[in-house]
C-alpha cells in the first residue's frame, strides 16, 4: 500500500496549479458490492501447472519407453514381454460391459476431464487480480486473499464498539464477521459496512466484492 500523495502547493493568490495531465475517463458501471467498476477489467493469472503436467509427461513417459523396449525386444529376435502379451489377450477377448474395462474407461475419461479443465482454466484462485491503471494498461497485479483478508480485518479492528473481526475473501464475496463490545450493534453494522465497502475501494481489485457483515453482541 503507498501512502496517499500530498496535497498539490498552491501560488501566492492561493490558487492551486493545474495538473498538466488528466486520467482519461472511462465508462463506469455498476457492479455487485455497491462499487463502480473503471473498464480496467483484468483477470486471474494462468497457473503454470507444472505438477499435472510432470505426472502426464512421466506417465506417458514410462509407457512409452516400456513399449519401445519390448518392441526393439520383438525386433531382435526375442519373445514379447509377458505383460504386453496379456494385456493384447484381454483386450481382444474381454467384453465391453465387463468390469474391468467400464472401470478403466471411467477412469480415463475422469482423468481426460480432469486435464481439459485444467487446460481451460487459470488457476491460482489464492490470487486476486487488481484494476489496471489507465496509464499503463499492459501492467498487471495481483492481491493475495490472505493479504486482502488482514488488510480487510485491520480496518474493522478500527471501527469503534468491534471487538474482533473475522474476515473471508472471496472472489466476488467478502465475509465479515465481528463482536461488538459495546455500541448498539446496528449502528457498529453500519458503520463496518461502510468501512469494509471503503477498503475494498482502496484494493482496487477488478471486481470489487460484495461485503457481508454480520455482528453478535459480546458481553464477556
Amino acid at each position: 500500500m503507498t501512502p496517499d500523495p500530498a496535497p498539490p502547493a498552491r501560488d501566492a493568490a492561493g490558487h492551486a496549479p493545474v495538473p498538466l495531465t488528466k486520467e482519461p475517463e472511462s465508462p463506469e458501471r455498476d457492479v455487485p458490492g455497491g462499487g463502480r467498476d473503471r473498464g480496467h477489467r483484468t483477470h486471474r493469472p494462468w497457473s503454470a501447472r507444472r505438477v499435472p503436467a510432470a505426472l502426464v509427461a512421466a506417465v506417458i513417459l514410462v509407457a512409452a519407453v516400456a513399449a519401445l523396449a519390448d518392441v526393439i525386444a520383438v525386433r531382435a529376435g526375442r519373445p514379447a514381454a509377458a505383460w504386453r502379451r496379456q494385456l493384447a489377450d484381454a483386450l481382444a477377448t474381454r467384453p465391453v460391459d465387463d468390469l474391468w474395462m467400464l472401470t478403466g474407461a471411467a477412469v480415463a475419461a475422469a482423468a481426460g476431464v480432469w486435464l481439459i479443465v485444467l487446460a481451460l482454466t487459470p488457476g491460482l484462485r489464492r490470487w486476486l487480480p487488481l484494476r489496471r491503471p489507465a496509464d499503463c494498461p499492459r501492467l498487471r497485479a495481483s492481491l493475495d486473499r490472505d493479504g486482502a483478508a488482514a488488510l480487510l480485518r485491520d480496518a474493522a479492528t478500527r471501527v469503534p464498539g468491534v471487538g474482533a473481526a473475522r474476515i473471508r475473501v472471496r472472489r466476488h464475496r467478502v465475509k465479515a464477521r465481528a463482536d461488538v463490545r459495546f455500541r448498539d450493534p446496528r449502528r457498529v453494522k453500519e458503520d463496518l459496512a461502510a468501512v469494509l465497502d471503503e477498503e475494498c475501494d482502496r484494493l482496487a481489485l477488478a471486481r470489487p466484492p460484495r461485503v457481508t457483515v454480520r455482528v453478535r453482541q459480546r458481553t464477556d
